[in-house]
């Protein structure tokens, strides 16, 4: 399954001579963010449909040249790096380039999006197990021998957040009993911030709790 299969040509491409009229007409038929502009037939950015209430149907697009972002991809660029130009430039469209900067089509983030759902983190069955743990504290190599010393298969791993110091880091385990997997991260000092419902160590707390609160009413 290769991401390059997803790749668009039916978005145009401007070059940057143009007037803004189809640009505008563009952004009023679909909802893309952007749309990639080239001089002489080599990409030099995009252009924001943030932009739309400032465009002139007269006008070039040579004059918002200084407004072209210069976000892209090219077609040996991974998925995962594919999701992560999409995050960091609030795009649901990419240019594809090809080595000399001529642009090949797009990617739609909705295509590259369900090509993330078709994988094994997804698509097999297993649990899921978010931990957490300080920035310096962790290691995947690390995780991963955590997980596979319960016998257990790690399916996959990323980080989904990262604030003081601190990660989350969500884990998918072939596995749908989770018990033993999270109590050997405790073992470890992970946080676990979220887990399948069965966890051992929740139920316990609850029930000592339960007791707690019973014997406090006595």
């Amino acid at each position: 399954m290769q991401i390059q299969n997803n790749i668009i040509t039916t978005v145009p491409v401007f070059e940057v001579s143009e007037t803004l009229a189809e640009v505008i007409s563009f952004f009023e038929a679909t909802i893309f963010s952007h749309v990639a502009v080239t001089e002489d037939g080599i990409y030099i950015g995009a252009l924001s449909e943030n932009d739309l209430a400032c465009f002139e149907p007269d006008k070039k697009i040579e004059e918002f040249r200084v407004e072209l972002e210069s976000f892209f991809v090219t077609k040996e660029t991974s998925w995962l790096d594919v999701l992560e130009t999409f995050s960091r430039n609030e795009a649901n469209v990419l240019p594809v380039l090809d080595e000399n900067h001529v642009v090949q089509g797009y990617y739609d983030l909705q295509d590259v999006v369900a090509f993330f759902i078709d994988t094994p983190f997804f698509k097999e069955p297993g649990g899921i197990l978010v931990v957490g743990t300080g920035m310096k504290d962790y290691s995947f190599s690390e995780i991963a021998q955590i997980v596979e010393s319960n016998n257990a298969r790690l399916l996959g791993a990323f980080i989904t957040d990262s604030q003081n110091d601190v990660v989350q880091i969500t884990l998918k385990i072939g596995t749908l009993n989770l018990n033993e997997v999270a109590q050997t991260f405790r073992r470890y000092n992970y946080t676990i911030i979220f887990g399948n419902s069965d966890d051992q160590f929740l139920e316990d707390l609850k029930q000592r709790s339960d007791y707690l609160e019973k014997y406090l009413n006595v």
